[in-house]
């Protein structure tokens, strides 16, 4: 008969190398996801009777590990099992849609107001849920503030559910859930504030960069910090004047966009933003603290390439922005 999941009083089999995730949506149930990678956190569901397979918890809280909870999307259950979908207290917070601004063509800042309290650091990222049920995780462009305000930096696609939502519906005022945070994108010096920083990110991957940066700078940072920032063509690059200001401000800071398709001569360089940075690695290679963010594709060649160079593995830390699965 093949081991079973029951849901909604309801009892599912469970194919060879098929997760519980994918059981029940074949099944025609609708679970709360996106990534399917185990990032998004959004599929998390409860054990009410059953063993979690310990891959099914990785990344997780411990609180929510006490809770019971598990990622769907990983749990390739050995026996028979009883899930829920996990009560929403305790796990989310309400905001409020507090202010939308185009920063280019294709990227729009999104202010929330958390209604709680929500701790975070800057780099981190959360999954949001609207009105709608769509999901979807973004990073956290800003510092930790008391005012509970959360910046986001939404690419906008021509299919995206949430981008689209969050553009063309979504007004001043109206709520989503937030989940969160997760992810190990987030300034730290362990008393060594002189070590340099390398932030390296396509597209949206500037925002956890940004909010790193701004984190690495309020703490005292006297480590030289150089960021690099890739784009398709120069009208993608956005928050040049931002950049820039601080740059002028902090002598220990390097500001480098990156165009593939430029033009020679301008204020950024062409060519692949991969070539550009490979080329210029800092020397202290036992002590730089390297983060990279965005397409998936860049983030982990560059990973690969960076160790290869001669980097610590515990100095790399990277974040992958998978799409959706839905």
């Amino acid at each position: 008969m093949g081991i079973q999941v029951l849901y909604d009083n309801k009892s599912y089999t469970v194919r060879e190398k098929e997760t519980v995730l994918d059981c029940l949506l074949r099944e025609g149930q609708n679970i709360p996801h996106s990534c399917k990678a185990g990032s998004c956190q959004s599929c998390l569901m409860k054990m009410v009777d059953g063993e979690i397979p310990e891959i099914s918890q990785q990344g997780l809280k411990p609180t929510f590990k006490q809770m019971k909870l598990f990622l769907s999307c990983q749990c390739y259950p050995k026996a028979d099992i009883n899930v829920q979908l996990p009560n929403d207290s305790g796990l989310s917070v309400q905001a409020k849609i507090l202010e939308k601004s185009l920063l280019s063509s294709n990227v729009l800042k999104v202010r929330l107001h958390l209604l709680e309290d929500f701790e975070y650091l800057a780099g981190q990222y959360i999954t949001i849920t609207n009105n709608e049920q769509v999901v979807r995780c973004y990073s956290i462009a800003n510092q930790t503030k008391k005012d509970r305000n959360i910046d986001l930096h939404v690419r906008l696609l021509p299919d995206g559910k949430m981008s689209s939502w969050l553009q063309d519906v979504a007004q001043i005022g109206d709520e989503v859930k937030v989940r969160g945070p997760a992810g190990d994108c987030f300034y730290f010096a362990n008393g060594k504030i002189d070590n340099p920083i390398l932030l390296i990110g396509t597209g949206t991957g500037l925002s956890p960069l940004y909010g790193i940066l701004l984190d690495a700078l309020e703490n005292g940072h006297t480590g030289d910090i150089k960021l690099y920032h890739g784009a398709l063509k120069e009208a993608d690059l956005y928050f040049i004047g931002e950049l820039n200001k601080i740059a002028a401000k902090y002598s220990n800071f390097t500001y480098v966009p990156c165009v593939l398709r430029g033009e020679e001569g301008n204020f950024y360089k062409t060519g692949n933003i991969e070539d550009i940075v490979l080329s210029a690695l800092p020397e202290d290679k036992n002590n730089t603290k390297v983060y990279l963010c965005g397409a998936p594709e860049l983030v982990n060649s560059l990973k690969v390439k960076v160790f290869l160079a001669g980097f610590s593995n515990n100095n790399i830390y990277s974040d992958a922005f998978l799409p959706s699965k839905e």
